[in-house]
């Protein structure tokens, strides 16, 4: 039973004050999704604790971890395209639902992130000589998308979608290297396999992945995320997304860690790109 299920079973053992947030869940699910817990209770009419204990009636930890609840509730629709989309979905429907989907996903995870994951990883970044971040199927974009913020940085990055490449690139490696693996499921056996060969070569393994999956165990440090979303049925959307959004945190703390210095040599980059594009007002 999902979480939406468990609400409707349970309106009529709810306290008065639980059963107002339970309608308003009920009425608008995607915008408890992402509301904090003081706009719920605001819209609700109820307090805080109200809320929270609404939360833990319905066996969750709390309110964000209510919200994680809830989203994966919502995983009902079109196999192979998104779990919101119906197929009598027209244009106007799906476009909202796709943005909808992408935007909740991603208050999840803000919600859900470990802040010392983030620090820790940082640290080991901006510590590294060489840094390579490999991915496959649709993380393999994502880590496309890192080596083209970190290639800015003064610092040698590698980058191969090909499982023979990485493989190779990881046997070569040294005590300097971080190796960033980048997986929504964490369980897939080639990557597992170059996190071993990585760690085997002195090289430092990040993965960003699922929570206790095979991948989380056989890295060094992982940046593990709570997305409601199951790659072996559905085509990858939101996961991407969460994914390419923690790049940039990594990249931002990368740059904030290397001082005013370091961020000169980001205006230099951009200065050399500036000849590349046509002038906006008149391109010709």
């Amino acid at each position: 039973m999902n979480t939406l299920e468990k609400i409707q079973k349970n309106l009529d053992i709810f306290s008065k004050s639980e059963r107002k947030v339970a309608e308003v869940i009920i009425e608008a699910p995607q915008t408890a999704i992402h509301s904090s817990i003081a706009t719920l209770a605001k819209i609700a009419n109820v307090s805080e604790p109200t809320v929270n204990r609404f939360c833990r009636r319905l066996d969750t930890k709390g309110f964000p971890d209510f919200k994680l609840h809830l989203a994966q509730s919502l995983a009902s629709g079109t196999p192979y395209v998104n779990r919101n989309v119906e197929e009598s979905d027209g244009p106007d429907a799906y476009t909202y639902k796709i943005f909808e989907s992408a935007m909740a996903c991603l208050d999840v995870a803000k919600n859900s992130i470990d802040p010392y994951q983030i620090n820790r990883a940082v640290d080991l970044l901006t510590q590294a000589k060489r840094i390579s971040f490999f991915g496959l199927g649709a993380s393999s974009a994502v880590a496309k998308d890192a080596q083209n913020k970190f290639i800015r940085f003064k610092i040698p990055i590698m980058n191969f979608d090909d499982i023979v490449m990485q493989r190779m690139s990881c046997i070569n490696s040294t005590e300097n290297d971080v190796v960033v693996l980048i997986s929504h499921t964490g369980r897939t056996k080639s990557q597992v396999e170059i996190a071993h060969v990585a760690r085997e070569n002195g090289a430092t393994v990040i993965a960003i992945t699922a929570k206790d999956s095979p991948l989380e165990a056989a890295s060094d440090l992982s940046i593990t995320l709570d997305v409601p979303e199951d790659t072996d049925v559905y085509m990858p959307m939101a996961s991407r997304i969460v994914q390419m959004t923690v790049i940039d945190v990594l990249a931002t703390g990368f740059t904030l860690r290397r001082g005013s210095g370091f961020r000169e040599n980001l205006k230099r980059v951009k200065d050399v790109l500036k000849d590349s594009r046509y002038d906006k007002v008149n391109p010709f």
